[in-house]
């Protein structure tokens, strides 16, 4: 895993690479070699200096690379390189003479990369993802929790940075969504990425829906693969397993991946109390990624995933014996069609159309008391991304627009079992659109500063119209003799509202319980942060401080008694908190450790705002979210051992969420994950994944979502084999 500091300007899953290289007397040299080679797998590209000595890279795969320098009479120079999305790092090549006798490489020392940029970044790659214990499976999201400072899950759902609605991008294209915490199953399948670039606050103008997060995944593409396979087998306690065929090949011009992917446990969903009763959750879904070369300057690239899940809603000991029988069902699939079209060595149009379907339904049980709660929801997106980008020597520019129609189906129904005969149903299929234009520019004026600065327009039509003109300012301040990076942003984001409402009879049943339903207005974020990233001896240290305010806070809530949860909005809140992240160099070539640390704090002020609401007013104004916590610790790390072995483990922190109301907080907690493997030649690895080794149980929120309240996951103990194949 690499922790960075860079910014996401670009619209796909694409960075750039710029650069000029220099005799001794510096010179400027015309018709070097560049290349830049892939560390992980066939991709390479290649090109020569132009007549100022100048070299780009377009339209470049996030990843990790090699760029290797040769010119006729001078030594060979070869230095590693990180890519990610919408970077442009300038490097620089200074040659030495090489004597006729010999030729000798110079392996450069690496660039601090993304010095350019005020945007904190975490990059995991597939390798982090298999030996993180845990992290493989289809409904984990420890790739992110593990290695994000400040990221945890708590009633099913995760949390960053104070908020739950967060971005995900598939190939660098955003996937569509304007629903609240409406899905508890997973997307994606971890081992389908190669990538995960996690980016928190300071975010370009390319990106404005939703503040707290936003997770680029780089899919798995085939381009590491020669006619090759992989069978994913797993067993353990709980009857878990989580099993995974897949497959790749790729050609000069073409590559393609493709897998299908099946989970079932006795455990699905937290628990509202130690013992696991009526929990079982099992799932299904496909993944494939197609990448086809048409010309050296057209690339297409297709992305497409279908996921189904099925979870029981766990019970507590009385509701098990009362047959409750609740059950959550949710379907997803998502497809997008990238034309990557290179327009010179400094113009790139990117135009991505894409499409997302999501459903989530809530199937009460008969038993149910005293209401029989059912709910049914889908959603349906459909649009495009478009950016143009020109790359200089000092400007990185963007323009872009990005739009989607989406159009719901929902369907809300209450029926009562206390003999009163009420039963009350409610239908509607509401429609929105979001249009959204956004302009920016990534300015080099030294060698050690960079300014970033961008606007980002937004209209959204639902059930009420808004606009939004957001301003995104940045800096990053080098320093050259501590190599280290000063940086610091100023940003506005708004978030459209769902389309999600109450009306006819469920809205006559809200006042008697006596709640009613406000029109939902967007979010709208304020934030600054500033920061400071330093290498340290091969450490690298990234620390910052940010404070977010918000006006319509988004969150959710219930009806009664009933596991149905509508949308609603607090009139503010204010986060604000401090982050860390540290990561070691490969002590003796072997061993890696990493630390990543939060404390926040995240406050409301006022009442609801919009969306279900009783009217009530709070007592002094102020109260503290259910999902606050001030501190967050994760520490982890891996060593390699003899015979084709290896040992990893993280141990997790959590000073305890906020207790019901508050303003008091649960008691602290901690958790330790261990996991170890071994490779049998070149076609089998097994490893042992134990999660929460000490089996240690404790309350770890109290919220009112599914279940109830959730105690901590018990010990889970599974065994993980993987088959390599040629076909």
């Amino acid at each position: 895993m690499l922790l960075l500091s860079v910014a996401a300007a670009g619209a796909s899953v694409l960075g750039d690479v710029r650069g000029v290289v220099r005799d001794p007397q510096q010179r400027l040299i015309k018709d070097a070699r560049i290349t830049l080679r892939a560390r992980a797998s066939d991709f390479a590209l290649t090109v020569l200096t132009d007549d100022e000595g100048a070299f780009f890279f377009r339209a470049v795969p996030v990843g990790e690379y090699l760029v290797t320098v040769e010119a006729a009479g001078f030594r060979q120079v070869e230095q590693p390189l990180t890519v990610v999305s919408g970077s442009a790092p300038v490097l620089q090549f200074r040659l030495e003479v090489a004597p006729l006798s010999q030729s000798v490489d110079i392996v450069a020392k690496p660039e601090l990369i993304g010095s350019d940029s005020p945007t904190p970044t975490t990059l995991v790659s597939r390798a982090d993802i298999v030996k993180t214990p845990g992290a493989s499976r289809s409904n984990s999201l420890s790739m992110v929790t593990n290695f994000t400072p400040g990221a945890y899950v708590t009633h099913d759902q995760l949390h960053i940075r104070g908020g739950h609605q967060v971005t995900w991008l598939v190939d660098g294209v955003p996937v569509a969504n304007t629903n609240i915490a409406g899905n508890v199953g997973p997307q994606f399948d971890p081992k389908d990425i190669d990538y995960l670039e996690t980016q928190r606050g300071s975010y370009s103008a390319e990106y404005g829906d939703r503040t707290y997060a936003v997770f680029n995944i780089v899919p798995r593409t085939g381009f590491e693969r020669n006619r090759e396979g992989e069978l994913v087998l797993s067993y353990g306690r709980f009857h878990q397993t989580n099993d995974q065929i897949n497959f790749g090949d790729h050609t000069d011009r073409f590559a393609y991946y493709a897998s299908a992917n099946g989970n079932f446990s006795t455990f699905g969903l937290a628990t509202p109390t130690a013992e696991v009763l009526h929990d079982e959750a099992h799932g299904v879904g496909g993944f494939a990624s197609l990448i086809y070369n048409a010309t050296v300057r057209d690339q297409f690239r297709l992305v497409a995933g279908v996921r189904a899940d099925r979870y029981q809603v766990p019970n507590n000991r009385d509701a098990q014996v009362a047959g409750i029988r609740d059950e959550e069902r949710e379907r997803d699939a998502f497809v997008n069609l990238s034309w990557v079209r290179t327009l010179g060595s400094d113009r790139l149009l990117t135009i991505s159309p894409f499409y997302h379907f999501n459903r989530a339904d809530f199937i009460g049980g008969r038993s149910d008391t005293p209401l029989i709660p059912n709910e049914e929801r889908s959603s349906q997106y459909a649009g495009a991304q478009i950016v143009f980008s020109a790359l200089t020597q000092r400007h990185n520019a963007k323009a872009g627009v990005y739009a989607f129609f989406q159009r719901d189906r929902a369907f809300f129904g209450l029926e009562a079992t206390d003999g009163s005969g009420l039963n009350l149903q409610q239908r509607d299929k509401p429609s929105g659109n979001l249009e959204a234009l956004f302009l920016e520019d990534q300015y080099k004026a030294t060698s050690w500063l960079t300014l970033t600065g961008g606007v980002r327009l937004t209209h959204f039509s639902g059930s009420l119209d808004e606009n939004a003109a957001n301003p995104r300012l940045g800096a990053a301040i080098r320093v050259p003799r501590l190599n280290c990076t000063l940086h610091g942003s100023y940003g506005r984001h708004y978030q459209a509202p769902p389309l999600s409402t109450v009306a006819g009879p469920l809205a006559e049943l809200a006042i008697r319980e006596g709640f009613g339903f406000l029109p939902l207005h967007g979010e709208r974020d304020e934030e600054y942060q500033v920061g400071l990233t330093a290498p340290i001896e091969g450490w690298v240290i990234d620390t910052d401080y940010f404070h977010t305010s918000v006006r319509n806070f988004f969150d959710h809530n219930s009806i009664g008694e009933s596991n149905i949860f509508l949308p609603l909005t607090i009139e503010s809140v204010h986060i604000h908190g401090w982050e860390l992240t540290l990561r070691s160099p490969k002590v003796s070539n072997r061993a890696q450790v990493y630390v990543t640390y939060s404390r926040q704090r995240i406050e409301g002020h006022g009442g609801v705002s919009g969306g279900l609401t009783d009217f009530s007013p709070l007592a002094d104004g102020s109260f503290f979210l259910d999902h606050d916590q001030r501190h967050t610790l994760n520490v982890g790390g891996d060593v390699s051992l003899p015979g084709h072995s290896y040992l990893a483990a993280s141990v997790h922190y959590g000073s305890g969420f906020t207790d019901g109301e508050g303003p008091e907080h649960l008691p602290g907690h901690t958790t330790f994950d261990l996991s170890a493997g071994k490779s049998f030649g070149e076609r089998w690895n097994v490893a042992v994944h134990a999660l929460n080794v000490a089996n240690n149980h404790f309350l770890l929120d109290n919220s009112e979502t599914f279940g109830g309240a959730h105690f901590v996951d018990p010990r889970q103990v599974y065994v993980e084999v993987r088959y390599h194949f040629h076909y």
